[in-house]
């Protein structure tokens, strides 16, 4: 005869759903355990600032040096002897070297003994008005003044391109711009008082360089007489 169980009373009916229950369980302590934090106790502390009303300060003992005092001045003789003269001194006279008025120099000069010396004024006459201007080497073919002046400004413009050099320093900053120069061709036909103006003290240098460098030319002249003659030009600086 086969024993039958009570399915009210069969334990492993619900095994599967205790167990899940149990898992759930353990997990849910051990995540709370995981989680837990403990926090160390803060303890206020009071500092309490005692404030002193009587401060006593040691003051150093210092030792006063004592100086002696310096010795009395010696005393006066009790007895003044009265000695009397009994050397004789000449007396020395000196004269004044200073000439009064009354002083007579007699010095005669001869009038052939001086040289009289004249001095030459420098004579400045524009380059646009001068009878005959300063002659350019190469430019002697000319004969008109027009011709001349026509000649000047061609030969000091192939002067320029020729002689012409950009500075390194300014060419790396990039600075370009408009020198202008003025200077004065004497009446030895040299050149003279070169004077500039531009954005750039580089570029000036350069101007009066190529300026510097022009040959000695015949010099100017009003009426027959060489005299100096100012001539200007601007030089233009443009990086390409």
């Amino acid at each position: 005869m086969q024993v039958k169980k009570n399915p009210e009373y069969d334990m492993s009916r619900n095994s599967g759903l205790y167990f899940v229950i149990g898992l759930t369980l353990v997990l849910f302590l051990t995540w709370r355990a995981l989680e837990y934090k403990t926090y160390p106790e803060e303890s206020e502390t009071i500092d309490m600032a005692m404030a002193v009303d009587d401060l006593k300060e040691d003051v150093p003992i210092t030792e006063t040096i004592k100086t002696p005092p310096p010795p009395p001045p010696p005393s006066a003789p009790e007895v003044i002897e009265v000695v009397e003269d009994t050397e004789e001194i000449e007396e020395t006279i000196i004269e004044s070297t200073e000439i009064s008025q009354e002083t007579v120099i007699d010095a005669v000069i001869d009038v052939d003994d001086v040289e009289v010396g004249e001095e030459e004024e420098e004579i400045t006459v524009p380059f646009a008005v001068i009878e005959n201007v300063p002659i350019f080497p190469g430019c002697e073919y000319a004969k008109s003044n027009d011709e001349r002046k026509a000649c000047f400004n061609e030969k000091i413009q192939e002067h320029i391109m020729k002689e012409f050099m950009y500075p390194p320093s300014a060419m790396e900053l990039g600075i370009q711009g408009r020198v202008f120069v003025q200077f004065v061709i004497n009446s030895k036909g040299q050149i003279d008082k070169i004077r500039m103006r531009g954005p750039d003290k580089n570029l000036e240098k350069e101007a009066a360089r190529i300026v510097s460098t022009l040959p000695q030319m015949i010099p100017g002249k009003q009426r027959g007489k060489p005299v100096s003659v100012p001539y200007s030009i601007p030089i233009n600086f443009v990086i390409q």
